[in-house]
């Protein structure tokens, strides 16, 4: 469920308005990326790209900014770079609204491992809601050239996953123009199968276009803003096992995840972990491979909390 609603500590009834009263998001000014990104084996054996590629990291731009440098420059690399599984943090400049905030939390919390160079393996991080579903929403989701094409969302009472997508912009009576949309392109359930989110009858996920994504909303101890930072992962067990921690230590402090975790001021910790990912190869085998998956950890004393 990746529409959860934030809790404010003493309010009162809100007043309706022209903007309605649509679910709370907590703003967010920058993040953290779980990975990096490399050229392809196209785009490596171009001098050209590994020149544009290595001007970029240099200078701090996002693998974004990076990607795009690549296409127009050489327009013949449809998809220059590719995603690869490390054990550190990516923390880039170009990534954040205020480009300095990416050099304190390097600052603050990198490491350097012997290699040289300061990179981020773990990090504190407070959550600012009590509910799970709001520090880490998630979906399934479909993109297209642009924006998303389909994706799910759970009905009011929690016991339906639909599958959702944006509804036409209609036209005016004259036919020659579109109708101005207030407040945003409306959301309607897709047609197929009736709305109802099935992945195992979909067409888009079958063929690997619709898949989970996730996030994670927090703040950063010692790291000034008013706005959150967020940590994307695609991983089902990164999330699986977060849910669990957070279940855990919500029932340990009577509901409560948010804020530091004891009177000592522990908070949680984003770190990795090496572990056998478990996925069905196209002949229906179940094949394991190790993978760096994120991992949420909280330094508490368990018997304090009881």
């Amino acid at each position: 469920m990746s529409n959860g609603v934030v809790n404010v500590h003493g309010e009162q009834g809100a007043k309706p308005s022209v903007l309605g009263l649509g679910e709370r998001r907590i703003a967010t000014a920058g993040k953290i990326r779980s990975g990096i990104k490399v050229l392809s084996s196209k785009a490596a054996a171009v001098p050209d790209a590994r020149a544009i590629y290595e001007r970029g990291t240099a200078v701090g731009d996002s693998f974004v900014q990076i990607e795009q440098a690549l296409v127009q420059a050489l327009p013949q690399l449809q998809k220059p770079l590719v995603p690869k599984n490390v054990q550190w943090f990516t923390v880039r400049a170009q990534d954040f609204d205020n480009p300095l905030v990416a050099g304190q939390i390097l600052q603050a919390f990198g490491e350097d491992r012997g290699d040289g160079v300061r990179r981020l393996y773990r990090f504190p991080v407070l959550f600012p809601s009590d509910i799970w579903q709001v520090v880490m929403p998630h979906e399934l989701a479909a993109w297209g050239a642009s924006d998303k094409r389909y994706w799910s969302q759970y009905s009011f009472d929690g016991r339906v996953r639909h599958c959702m997508q944006y509804a036409p912009i209609p036209a005016d009576s004259s036919g020659k123009r579109v109708i101005r949309i207030f407040g945003g392109r409306k959301v309607v359930p897709r047609e197929l199968q009736g709305g109802v989110c099935d992945p195992e009858s979909c067409p888009e996920y079958q063929l690997h276009q619709c898949k989970l994504s996730g996030r994670f909303v927090f703040f950063i101890p010692g790291i000034r803003s008013i706005s959150a930072f967020e940590l994307h992962t695609n991983s089902f067990y990164a999330m699986n096992n977060a849910i669990q921690k957070f279940e855990t230590v919500g029932f340990l402090r009577g509901g409560r995840i948010s804020g530091f975790l004891d009177g000592k001021g522990a908070p949680f910790y984003m770190s990795k972990r090496l572990a056998e990912v478990a996925r069905i190869d196209p002949q229906g085998r179940s094949v394991r491979t190790p993978q760096w998956i994120v991992d949420l950890q909280a330094d508490i004393d368990v018997a304090a909390l009881l």
